[in-house]
Parts: structure tokens; C-alpha cells; sequence
């Protein structure tokens, strides 16, 4: 029976890219995001599952996972693709954003993770991704909150490769060190045609398939 790829934080960009790829590869691939009705172009071109789902509520996490288990399996591969990016000096950023960034960009990634380990465990093998950022090696200045938020997911994934690895569950996290090229992002114009990377070409990193897969 074919894998199932699971991508949370699902959208346009680097998400729609690992999709296409997944399903070329001959997994089954299920999709997530809070709104899963944008997500049904995508899933008529690769023959992917969308499925609602907050991934900063625990609820909704397990009740994520155990649909995409019941309707066509457990995940074999789980890319935690989720985040938010808020930006503003640390005099004037509005806490109550910094902390639903953080909700999103870390505790959501350790959420996944509790619900993929358990799954991953009792098969006895799996991967399990996390997407980083410039971010979450080096801060930048008036974007601390995005930096918090990488940071943590980051300790996170290095946590879980030395728990889990031994257990032959694979571990990476992938740091993406520019912007990421979509169609809807006026800086794709702006910075001209090598001012941004392509989802395609980053989305063979995160492939089983690929010798260069972390």
C-alpha cells in the first residue's frame, strides 16, 4: 500500500510544490490548513485529501490525525509547513500577535509532532520535517517574534532527532535561507528573477526519493 504524506500548514508556494511532488512519487498525499476549501484546486491536481484543522488546538490536531489515519492511513511522513511572521519594533508590536505567532510557528509544530511520534512509534518508522527559516539561525531586526518562533521549532526538531532517530524515525529540520517565490508575492517583481527561491527545487530536499533529502 502506498505511503501517506501528510503537510500541515498547507497552501500555495513551498506547500503546493512538495504536494505535486509527494503524489508524483506515488503517495497518498493529505493536506491541512484552517481553511481547507482553498486547498481544493490542489487537491483536484494531485489527488490529495484536504482536511480543516488549527494546528495551534490540541483537539484539533488528534482530531486531524485521526481522520487522515481512519480515511487513508496513518502518516508515514508528516512536513510541519505551518507559521506566522509578525512584524514591528519591540516598542510597538502587539503582544497578543506575537503570542498566536508563536502558537503557530512553535507550539503548533510540537503539537503535530506529539500526535506523528505516536502514530510513527507503533509502526515503527517514519519522517517527520519541519520548515525552518533564515530566522531560526539569526534574528533580524523588528521581526523578533518570527525569530522566537523559529528558534523554538528548531530546538524542537533537535530534540526529537536524538529521542526518536534511535527509534528509526527520521528527523530533520530545513532551514530555507530566502523567500520563497508564489505567484501573489509582489516581491517576486520587485527582486527580480534570481531574487527569489523556487518552491519546486527546495520541495527535491524534502523528498524520500532524493540523495540530497536531510
Amino acid at each position: 500500500m502506498p505511503e501517506v504524506a501528510l503537510i500541515v500548514g498547507a497552501g500555495s508556494g513551498l506547500s503546493a510544490a512538495l504536494a505535486r511532488l509527494f503524489a508524483k512519487e506515488g503517495l497518498r498525499v493529505a493536506l491541512a490548513a484552517r481553511d481547507a476549501q482553498k486547498l481544493e484546486p490542489l487537491c483536484a491536481e494531485t489527488g490529495g485529501r484536504a482536511y480543516p484543522g488549527d494546528a495551534t488546538k490540541p483537539d484539533a490536531v488528534a482530531t486531524l490525525f485521526q481522520a487522515v489515519e481512519r480515511e487513508i492511513g496513518a502518516p508515514d511522513l508528516v512536513v510541519y509547513n505551518a507559521g506566522q511572521r509578525v512584524r514591528g519594533s519591540i516598542t510597538e508590536v502587539d503582544a497578543a500577535a506575537v503570542q498566536q505567532s508563536l502558537m503557530s510557528t512553535a507550539f503548533g509544530g510540537f503539537l503535530v509532532a506529539q500526535q506523528a511520534a505516536r502514530r510513527m512509534l507503533e509502526k515503527g518508522r517514519g519522517t517527520l520535517l519541519f520548515t525552518g527559516a533564515s530566522a531560526s539561525v539569526k534574528g533580524y531586526p523588528r521581526s523578533a517574534p518570527f525569530a522566537m518562533g523559529k528558534f523554538a521549532l528548531r530546538g524542537l526538531a533537535q530534540s526529537l532527532a536524538r529521542e526518536l532517530q534511535p527509534q528509526n524515525i527520521h528527523v530533520a529540520h530545513v532551514v530555507i535561507d530566502g523567500g520563497i517565490r508564489r505567484a501573489d508575492d509582489p516581491r517576486a517583481t520587485e527582486r527580480g528573477e534570481d531574487g527569489m527561491l523556487e518552491p519546486d527545487a527546495i520541495a527535491q530536499t524534502y523528498s524520500p526519493a532524493s540523495p540530497s533529502a536531510p
